[in-house]
């Protein structure tokens, strides 16, 4: 919050003015300390602009996770009809134009910022027309995020989650080998050594085509006599998620807390 009044041209002004009350009655907090800066800079405006566009860039990711996770393939997450269209050919079809659109105007903020640096990059000082250009580009740079923040957040409310299908993807696989390997951790082993036994049992499972949970405590001391009966305990779901239970983990608690953090700084109900 600067006041750049004052600066004239490039060199400051000859009358005696008093910059520094007038910033005061205008309400700003200091005056610019340099004339030239003050004329010729559009740094801040690079800022905001950077920062419009690392929040495109986050709303976009979130975007491409909607897509994917609402896809046939993969039927995670039902997105509601109200922002989505039908195909104009395939009439099963639901086509999830919003997180589309928003992940498309993502490339569209980039481009200002990039456009801005650009017509900056070759000027000489101070002023000169060419500055311009930034009016257009922050405009509507702030336009497209505000909208697009506006557009997700509605979008947010009203999603839906089949648990049913993310249980079923968490289910399959090799996804909680690496909890045995760490399991062995706990239990005096160096990771190296604790990686080369789980990488035997998953061989093992995948050249017998069995589950990782099909395995006794009998079968995993077969492989390491440091396995014992809380093992069984390490290779399930909920006991994966409750175990990253530092701070940033994926315990219960931890996220709960966290929601509550979230909640107080967000103004939240």
């Amino acid at each position: 919050n600067v006041m750049p009044l004052g600066s004239g041209a490039l060199a400051g002004t000859n009358y005696p003015i008093d910059r520094e009350y007038t910033a005061r009655l205008l309400g700003f907090s200091s005056v610019s300390e340099n004339s030239l800066d003050a004329v010729s800079d559009r740094d801040y405006v690079l800022e905001v602009m950077s920062a419009l566009a690392i929040l495109a860039m986050h709303l976009s990711r979130l975007s491409e996770e909607l897509v994917l996770w609402s896809s046939q393939e993969f039927q995670f997450i039902d997105l509601p009809d109200s922002f989505c269209t039908g195909s104009s050919m395939m009439p099963q079809k639901k086509n999830p134009d919003v997180p589309e659109i928003i992940r498309g105007k993502t490339g569209r903020v980039y481009g200002h910022l990039m456009g801005l640096l650009t017509v900056l990059k070759g000027l000489p000082l101070s002023y000169n027309r060419d500055l311009q250009e930034d009016k257009e580009a922050l405009f509507d740079a702030l336009d497209t995020v505000r909208g697009s923040v506006t557009l997700c957040t509605e979008l947010m409310k009203g999603l839906t989650v089949n648990r049913a299908a993310i249980a079923r993807a968490a289910d399959s696989g090799f996804l909680l080998a690496t909890e045995l390997a760490d399991y062995l951790v706990t239990k005096g082993l160096p990771f190296r050594e604790a990686h080369e036994v789980t990488g035997r049992i998953v061989k093992e499972c995948v050249d017998g085509q069995r589950d990782l949970r099909e395995f006794t405590v009998s079968d995993l001391r077969g492989y390491s006599e440091r396995f014992e009966k809380d093992v069984l305990d390490a290779i399930t779901l909920e006991g994966a998620i409750e175990r990253k239970a530092q701070i940033g983990g994926t315990a219960r608690k931890r996220v709960e807390a966290r929601l509550k953090v979230l909640e107080k700084a967000l103004g939240c109900r």
